[in-house]
C-alpha cells in the first residue's frame, strides 16, 4: 500500500485552493477523524478526548449518521465539529460528476457543515468546483492534510503508526485518523500516546477553523 504519511510542499502549492494545514503561532493541532461515526471506533475517541478537554473534527460518512444519530449528536453536544465525506464513501475520480455532487448532497441533508473532505483525497476539478452547491453554502472548504497516521493500513505496526504521527506533525498540523472497525486496531493503540504526548509538550486539541485562513 502506497502513501504518503507527510503531505510534501509541492503538493499542496499545486492544489493551493485546498485547506492542507493551519498557519498559526500557537502550539495547536487538528486532529480529524474520517469514516464515523462507528458504534465502537466512535465512542472509543470521544471518550480519550474528553480526557484532554481535546476537540476534534470529524469527517462523516452520511449513511453512518442516519445508521447511529445517538452517537452522532453525542459528537456534536461534546463540542466536536462535523465535516461531510460523501453519502456513501465516493471516490472522486471513479465516480461521474453528477453522481458523486449528488451524495454529497444526500450527506448534506443530515450533516451541516461549509466542510467537505473527498473520500481517498481524490476529487476533480468540477467536483471541487461545485462543492459549495452540493453543501448548499455560500461558501465552503475543502479539508485535505498534513499528516496522515496510516491507521487504515493493515501491514502497520502499532509503534510504526505512532511514530508516524509524531515524527511529522508540528503546531497547525491537519492529523488524519479513521474511526471505523478497520482502523481500531491501530487506533486504540495511538490516539491515547498522541494525546499524552503532545500535550506534555503544551499542545492543545482543536477544531478547524471556519473562517478563512
Amino acid at each position: 500500500m502506497r502513501y504518503l504519511v507527510k503531505t510534501p510542499w509541492w503538493l499542496k502549492k499545486i492544489y493551493p485552493s485546498y485547506t492542507w494545514d493551519i498557519k498559526t503561532k500557537e502550539k495547536v493541532i487538528y486532529l480529524t477523524f474520517d469514516d464515523g461515526p462507528h458504534e465502537q471506533a466512535t465512542p472509543f475517541v470521544l471518550d480519550e478526548l474528553k480526557k484532554y478537554n481535546a476537540k476534534a473534527s470529524f469527517f462523516c460518512i452520511g449513511k453512518n449518521v442516519a445508521a447511529l444519530p445517538d452517537i452522532y449528536k453525542r459528537m456534536l453536544d461534546e463540542g466536536h465539529l462535523m465535516g461531510n465525506h460523501t453519502y456513501s464513501h465516493r471516490n472522486g475520480w471513479k465516480t461521474n460528476d453528477e453522481e458523486y455532487l449528488k451524495d454529497i448532497a444526500e450527506a448534506a441533508k443530515i450533516i451541516d457543515t461549509p466542510l467537505f473532505r473527498p473520500p481517498y483525497g481524490r476529487i476533480r476539478s468540477f467536483q471541487a468546483k461545485n462543492i459549495s452547491i452540493a453543501l448548499k453554502r455560500k461558501a465552503s472548504k475543502i479539508i485535505m492534510w498534513d499528516v496522515l497516521s496510516g491507521d487504515f493500513d493493515e501491514t502497520l505496526t502499532r509503534e510504526q503508526c505512532l511514530q508516524n504521527v509524531i515524527l511529522n506533525t508540528k503546531r497547525g498540523s491537519i492529523v488524519v485518523f479513521h474511526d471505523s472497525q478497520k482502523a481500531f486496531r491501530l487506533l486504540e493503540f495511538v490516539l491515547p500516546r498522541i494525546l499524552d504526548f503532545f500535550s506534555s509538550k503544551g499542545y492543545r486539541f482543536d477544531v478547524l477553523p471556519l473562517e478563512s485562513d
